[in-house]
């Protein structure tokens, strides 16, 4: 189905063709809303085909609204404002459109591609909480995996779990000398965040450490590896890659209290996974890889053993693969990984959902597998987002122990949804399960809305009193616009209703021309991997919504056919309503 600007690109093309004979390209018609300021519904931007008619700017607006008046009957009319045409639609039109949106099943969505895609999201260490870093990722994540299936793409999901190295090494061993044999039963915490304390305790010491050898004269740097603890973490890396029994034991049994505890996260915002990847069983492949192009000379051995890549002529700088002890690093593992989903998916893509942070790490890794000729690597695509801050400009640091948890915020969430919606006290009827479903719904929507109408390449400030408002542009308003479209639906009792002609209101207009870009709109959130175009679409439909809910009577006041024209409208705004917002991972109450 094309959509209303498709149609009259379209019949401006042809107009090009039949008054000038020239073939123009599609992207160069420019069809825009028209202004409210102006009278007309569609805008045609005709300064772009001055060269081809020869003529002014006038003459050419006047000469193509005569021949689409003419040969295209819906458009009834048309003005020309300076270097803009203004075309007016007949009704019957629009009711037409509106007709063929209403009874397409799965309206915007597209058929199945034959591309397949791996989209990666989440990532997180087992040394660490999950923070609120990992919630933008992981909304981003999920949302743009939703996306691209809506418009036909076969997407796994998938999570890759960063279980091994030196960092993980610090939280054993710290839990190895601190504990005293406590567990996340025994304190009655969960367990990434039980984990995650050790690693921020790991810190601590490492620093009177540091401190101390300093003042017997050492630079910082030798003083940072020289600290005992350091040293420890170290040696016992070195165990674990040997496969070292009591350690392999330790490192089991703690990522497992971590694993459950990201469970209970990954639930609680609905977000989820194909297939998890584990870095202890993807480094080895790498460490492979990286024997291979040693062999062939692609990579080469400095003195102390180290592995190292130079793509100075490629515009970068030397990389190491290897360290001199032959220990791996994130990119070794990156290479073993790639080529594992490649093994299981053979995708045509792999999007990396990673902080803008690591730009520069992606680019390095596509151009090793390209030198290294892998099939895939040109298909590799990192979806980089902005990091998160808080009002005041408070960011997330693990290693310090000022990070903001994961769960505390959720709770934060629910608990002001909680507030705010007793606040307006409608909800006296409903049972405790209902409140604690709907203060779930409300919080996480909230927060969630607020961090995907975002593109995700821009750093935001998110600010949690400002995201659960009933007023503006937050995820409460638009849940409380699809709340009132299932009232009217409710009162419409199920009643089949056959939609009729009728002379069309200004906000009626307005809701059926948001609804025909709907697809649109999600092709250009799939085309840019950027779920704000979905969330900006969702809001602008629920407030066009509430401002044809307060102008006109819906179910009192007007005539049969007017009434069941508006309810059936009511309902396709909370059809796409309920379909933008579930993209987005987000919850929409019937009641609230």
């Amino acid at each position: 189905m094309y959509n209303i600007p498709e149609i009259i690109s379209d019949a401006t093309a042809d107009a090009l063709k039949e008054l000038y004979d020239a073939n123009i390209a599609m992207d160069k018609i420019s069809v825009q809303e028209t202004r409210k300021e102006f009278e007309g519904d569609y805008t045609i931007v005709v300064f772009p085909f001055l060269k081809t008619s020869k003529k002014n700017v006038g003459d050419t607006a006047q000469e193509i609204g005569e021949f689409l008046t003419k040969t295209y009957p819906a458009i009834k009319q048309y003005s020309i404002v300076k270097g803009f045409l203004n075309l007016h639609f007949d009704d019957r039109f629009l009711v037409d459109q509106f007709k063929v949106i209403s009874f397409q099943k799965d309206y915007g969505k597209q058929a199945q591609k034959n591309e397949k895609v791996v989209l990666e999201y989440c990532g997180p260490n087992t040394n660490k909480a999950l923070h609120f870093g990992h919630v933008r990722n992981m909304m981003v994540g999920y949302a743009t995996a939703n996306i691209l299936q809506a418009v036909g793409y076969k997407v796994h999901k998938v999570n890759i779990l960063n279980d091994r190295g030196i960092a993980i090494c610090k939280s054993m061993l710290t839990w190895q000398k601190f504990a005293n044999g406590t567990t996340p039963e025994s304190e009655g915490i969960k367990g990434d965040l039980f984990v995650s304390n050790y690693y921020v305790k790991f810190a601590e010491v490492h620093k009177q450490q540091t401190e101390a050898l300093l003042t017997k004269g050492l630079n910082p740097k030798d003083a940072q590896a020289k600290a005992p603890i350091q040293q420890e973490a170290r040696a016992m890396l070195r165990k674990w890659e040997a496969g070292d029994k009591a350690t392999l034991a330790l490192w089991e049994k703690m990522n497992n209290w971590v694993y459950a505890g990201f469970e209970e996260t990954y639930k609680r915002l609905g977000v989820d996974f194909e297939k998890n990847y584990y870095e202890s069983k993807t480094y080895e492949l790498g460490k492979a890889i990286v024997a291979k192009g040693l062999k062939s000379g692609l990579f080469y051995k400095k003195e102390d053993g180290s592995v190292w890549v130079d793509l100075t002529e490629d515009g970068l700088d030397e990389k190491i693969l290897l360290r001199s002890d032959g220990t791996s690093v994130y990119l070794t593992q990156d290479l073993g990984t790639a080529q594992e989903r490649y093994k299981d998916f053979k995708m045509d893509q792999s999007i990396y959902v990673v902080a803008d942070e690591q730009n520069y790490h992606f680019k390095v890794l596509q151009l090793i597998l390209q030198k290294l000729k892998k099939p895939y690597a040109d298909g590799i695509f990192h979806l980089a987002y902005g990091m998160v801050e808080l009002p005041g400009g408070a960011k997330m640091k693990s290693r310090e122990g000022t990070k903001v948890d994961a769960d505390d915020l959720l709770d934060e969430m629910v608990e002001k949804a909680k507030i705010e919606t007793n606040k307006l006290g409608k909800i006296e009827d409903f049972t405790e399960t209902e409140k604690a479903t709907l203060f779930h719904q409300i919080g996480l929507g909230a927060m969630k809305y607020f961090i995907l109408k975002v593109h995700p390449k821009k750093r935001m400030v998110f600010d949690p009193e400002q995201s659960i408002d009933l007023v503006g542009d937050t995820g409460p308003f638009i849940q409380y616009a699809y709340v009132r479209t299932q009232a009217l639906m409710r009162a419409r009792k199920g009643k089949t209703i056959e939609i009729e002609q009728i002379q069309l209101e200004e906000s009626e207009k307005n809701l059926i021309k948001l609804l025909d870009i709907y697809p649109a709109k999600i092709e250009a959130a799939a085309k840019n991997f950027d779920p704000s175009e979905v969330a900006n679409f969702a809001y602008d439909l629920a407030k066009s919504f509430n401002k044809f809910y307060a102008d006109l009577p819906i179910l009192k006041g007007t005539d049969d056919k007017t009434k069941n024209f508006r309810l059936q409208l009511s309902q396709q705004v909370g059809a796409i309503l309920l379909s933008a917002m579930t993209l987005l991972g987000i919850q929409l109450p019937q009641r609230m």
